[in-house]
């Protein structure tokens, strides 16, 4: 009768060498570093299901964004200026799941946290601004986006004013000086500075009237 051979000294190096490996492969997503990468997904992921939720709003009511139409037509027009980007997403409610995709999980402002309903809602709620001037007939519309974003010009009645003499960028706040951004074709791409740059430049229109989640009036 033969007797079961144990493992030799090579066959135990090889084991812990493949083990390893295996190991330093999980390590950058588990590791700190990594998780800034899965939040930033996540992020991805939730203006996905935001941008979806405004163009099925849209798919009923005549191809037009909410924010397009009055209040009367179902929209919400009248909340175009000042403290009130939290409306229009409120306006999404029926093709929104949940309002806790409202909050990134990379913004770390102690000032904002997820609400459990929309009628609580507020830009206390949101990390996200809207693209007011974005249509579903221009593809390269900004629509939604991280709200780190400037251009070094002052936010005036909740609104920041993109423009190509003063060039976009993001702020390290959330993204570490990049960020997330949904179109009005439905993607959401993930951007540089110069990637920023470029898409405003291609929004199809001279000026970009961007409503931010300000806290305060």
């Amino acid at each position: 009768m033969q007797r079961n051979k144990g493992l030799t000294l090579v066959e135990v190096l090889v084991l812990i060498a493949i083990l390893a490996v295996f190991f330093m492969m999980l390590l950058p997503a588990t590791s700190t570093g990594g998780k800034p990468r899965v939040k930033r997904i996540r992020c991805v992921v939730d203006l996905k299901q935001i941008g979806e939720a405004e163009f099925n709003w849209a798919n009923d009511h005549g191809g037009k964004f909410s924010f397009e139409l009055s209040q009367t037509n179902g929209g919400t027009m009248e909340f175009t200026t000042g403290a009130n980007a939290w409306r229009h997403f409120q306006g999404l409610s029926n093709a929104l799941a949940d309002p806790k995709i409202l909050i990134c999980p990379a913004d770390s402002d102690r000032h904002r946290k997820a609400s459990t309903n929309f009628a609580m809602l507020s830009n206390s709620n949101l990390s996200y601004f809207v693209g007011l001037d974005s249509i579903e007939a221009d593809p390269q519309g900004i629509l939604f986006s991280d709200r780190n974003i400037t251009n070094g010009t002052p936010i005036k009645n909740g609104i920041l004013e993109l423009t190509t003499n003063n060039p976009a960028g993001w702020t390290g706040e959330m993204h570490n000086k990049v960020g997330n951004l949904a179109l009005s074709d439905g993607s959401v791409q993930q951007l540089s500075m110069t990637g920023l740059r470029i898409t405003v430049e291609n929004a199809g229109v001279s000026t970009n009237h961007l409503q931010m989640p300000i806290l305060g009036p």
